[in-house]
């Protein structure tokens, strides 16, 4: 079970960073990437999402796990799906 802790945290933190990469593009902030975090972030809080939880994975900082939620989501629904197949994938 750790080696998929382990796997989640590793796949999770590549796709944080390639969405933060996106908020700053040609020397300028990417207006619509930050508005889509900024959202997406929102909604896991108001709604309650956390998918660190979903995959029992659990975060110590309170929030973190929706926070984090909502970066994720602001990739879009075909970056989600590819996510939770690889987990998926890695869980069978």
């Amino acid at each position: 079970m750790n080696l998929f802790k382990l796997l989640i945290i590793a796949a999770t933190l590549e796709a944080l960073w390639e969405t933060c990469k996106m908020f700053w593009q040609s020397g300028k902030a990417n207006i619509d990437r930050i508005g889509a975090a900024i959202i997406g972030i929102f909604l896991c809080l108001a709604a309650g999402i956390d998918f660190f939880s979903m995959v029992e994975v659990p975060l110590a900082v309170p929030y973190a796990g929706a926070v984090l939620s909502g970066l994720l989501i602001s990739r879009g629904a075909n970056f989600v799906h590819d996510l939770l197949k690889l987990i998926q994938d890695v869980s069978k």
